[in-house]
């Protein structure tokens, strides 16, 4: 008779939801978590999309102890070339109707509240253990073995232990990820008055807002940064390929830096105090690196199995709506008294006939795409400016020679390649 239904591994979003449907399920489920309590190994932005935490806690915003900074009205896109920049923005209150769109929020703050709610639907929480191994009964997982040399058993173990899930590794479902495979993320929390952040990002009281740049900010590198509002401190980060920092030698902490001094970031942030700096590895292979996510008494969940969608700036969300139909494969199978691969599949079924199985397989090539084009990341961005510095200058010249500046900077690179090079890119645009 095993100890437990369920051992779930890693109190992030993946795990949380899987330990908490669990539960509620009537599944005897331990959570299990390497830091010291939830959320202290994470380093996200964070933005939280509001709907897939809905599915599991309604009405999770009505909520006074849960640890929400601000609801996103307005989502900036800024592309940068050399000091000039120009910005697409959408702000709508509309984003707060129903369920609210998302909100910015304390990742090490939120994990905690989060894991709660499982403690209170019935799962064992134990926080400051390592799971080193998986026990097996011939290729069957039944159970887990800490750092600390203490076993647990299980009909079924949930591997949600992040980007570098060594229990995926141990069930050789993949080997450890490449470099290319994983983004390199630096963040610092800047301390700043709320009224003061409300009145640099144009902001009702208690409203927020998310910027992301690209272009010459990454230093021709794949990736971007991202500065988002809290109570009374932003969120300032860059995220690139692991790779691409190798190759170039800058470290991230020089990136963010230079990232401060950029005029489309500098005036947003002056005079905020530095409260915290962390980094983390982020899983960017997406479809392609994604393991086999169910084996005889074993689910993968969340960034352990590549779940980003980094078109979408995607993470969390995918990792709650995996977590949550993980846990409802255990307990069909849990119903079944069979925990087979086979049985444990119609997890993988649940994935597809989601949003999250297809999304990940239409951006699955998206990056690639884009690093194929040595200047992509170069050229656009200047084209971007050069041409909104054409649309507003008011130079004495007529109208026309304008626009015959503009045609020529297009004929330079040449519309069919432009075409050619742009088209990935409507995968990531509605």
């Amino acid at each position: 008779m095993p100890d437990f239904d369920a051992i779930v591994v890693g109190a992030g979003p993946a795990g949380t939801s899987a330990a908490l449907t669990l539960a509620r399920r009537g599944l005897k489920t331990v959570l299990l978590e390497r830091g010291e309590y939830p959320g202290a190994k994470n380093v996200q932005g964070a933005v939280l999309y509001g709907r897939m935490l809905h599915d599991i806690v309604p009405e999770f915003w009505k909520d006074p102890d849960c640890p929400l900074e601000r609801p996103v009205v307005e989502q900036r896109t800024v592309l940068t070339h050399g000091e000039d920049s120009v910005g697409f923005s959408y702000k709508s209150r509309r984003f707060l109707e129903g369920v609210p769109n998302a909100y910015t929020l304390i990742r090490v703050r939120f994990d905690r509240w989060y894991a709660k709610q499982a403690e209170a639907a019935g799962a064992e929480l134990y926080a400051g253990v390592t799971v080193r191994e998986l026990l097996k009964d011939g290729t069957r997982v039944v159970g887990v073995k800490t750092s600390e040399g203490d076993e647990l058993t299980a009909s079924v173990v949930l591997a949600c232990d992040g980007v570098n899930s060594l229990l995926a590794q141990k069930a050789g479902l993949r080997p450890e990820l490449k470099p290319e495979e994983v983004a390199l993320g630096a963040k610092e929390v800047l301390e700043l008055p709320s009224e003061r952040i409300e009145e640099r990002f144009a902001l009702e009281k208690g409203e927020g807002a998310t910027i992301e740049y690209f272009g010459s900010v990454t230093q021709g590198m794949l990736g971007y940064g991202f500065l988002y509002t809290n109570k009374d401190s932003l969120s300032l980060g860059v995220g690139c390929r692991l790779s691409d920092y190798q190759r170039t030698g800058l470290r991230p902490s020089e990136h963010l830096e230079a990232l401060k001094k950029h005029p489309a970031v500098r005036r947003l942030i002056e005079g905020a105090k530095t409260l915290e700096y962390s980094a983390h590895l982020i899983p960017e292979g997406g479809l392609r690196s994604m393991p086999p996510l169910a084996r005889d008494g074993l689910l993968v969940a969340g960034d352990a199995a590549q779940m980003i969608n980094p078109a979408f700036r995607e993470g969390s969300n995918l990792a709650m709506t995996a977590g949550r139909l993980a846990a409802e494969a255990a307990v069909e199978a849990k119903a079944q008294g069979d925990f087979s691969e086979k049985t444990l599949s119609s997890y993988v079924e649940k994935l597809r006939g989601c949003y999250l199985l297809p999304d990940l397989e239409e951006t699955k090539d998206l990056e690639e795409r884009i690093a194929a084009v040595p200047d992509f990341l170069e050229f656009y961005p200047g084209l971007a400016c050069a041409l909104a510095r054409l649309r507003f200058t008011v130079d004495g010249r007529p109208k026309k020679e304008h626009l015959r500046e503009a045609l020529g900077l297009l004929r330079k690179r040449g519309f069919l390649r432009m075409a050619r090079e742009l088209w990935p890119l409507r995968k990531a645009a509605l």
